[in-house]
């Protein structure tokens, strides 16, 4: 069991609280845990895919692809850097993106020609991919700011993983209220 809670932390996921694509369960690591169980935002290479995709558009930084795919989602999921910066390197890799030269540390990432192959040989799944971030958020925006509801989930999350790593004593129980009862006077007041 805390290898599971340890892998979860790990992972900055975001996400609704059901499922954008298909309410399957997540047995990959591309999702959010809630309540109900992991919830799979892609399955297994469609991540990559969607990475490429937007590097065929402009070359990116691994950050740049974080916000991008967030942007896309609105801002129902966000890969973590851990999951695209490995990303990033395996493309690299397999010869289908290259680092180019950039101003700063940040790496900049484009696509190779064989990058660019591979990209027009999938780009019906790409596109697909990326309709079906478009439909997730539209069905999930409707009426409900994302950013919020990403925030709340992770506020629930760091609640659900402290309280699973043992009691608290009376002055963590006193901090965890003051932190709580200082947003929701900080929301009242906005």
């Amino acid at each position: 069991m805390f290898h599971h809670q340890k892998r979860m932390h790990c992972r900055h996921m975001r996400g609704p609280r059901r499922d954008a694509w298909d309410g399957q369960r997540e047995h990959g690591h591309h999702g959010r845990r809630h309540g109900g169980g992991m919830r799979r935002m892609f399955d297994q290479g469609d991540l990559r895919l969607v990475v490429l995709a937007l590097l065929g558009e402009q070359p990116r930084h691994g950050y740049e692809l974080i916000k991008e795919i967030e942007q896309l989602s609105g801002g129902l999921y966000a890969p973590s850097p851990g999951v695209i910066y490995p990303l990033l390197t395996m493309l690299e890799e397999m010869g289908l993106a290259q680092q180019e030269p950039s101003e700063g540390a940040k790496k900049l990432f484009a696509l190779t020609e064989q990058g660019n192959d591979e990209l027009a040989a999938k780009r019906a799944d790409a596109e697909h991919l990326l309709q079906r971030l478009a439909a997730a958020k539209e069905r999930f925006s409707s009426g409900r700011a994302p950013q919020i509801v990403r925030a709340m989930e992770n506020l629930k999350l760091a609640l659900r993983l402290r309280m699973e790593r043992g009691p608290l004593t009376e002055a963590q129980l006193q901090d965890v209220a003051a932190a709580i009862d200082a947003a929701a006077q900080a929301i009242e007041r906005s």
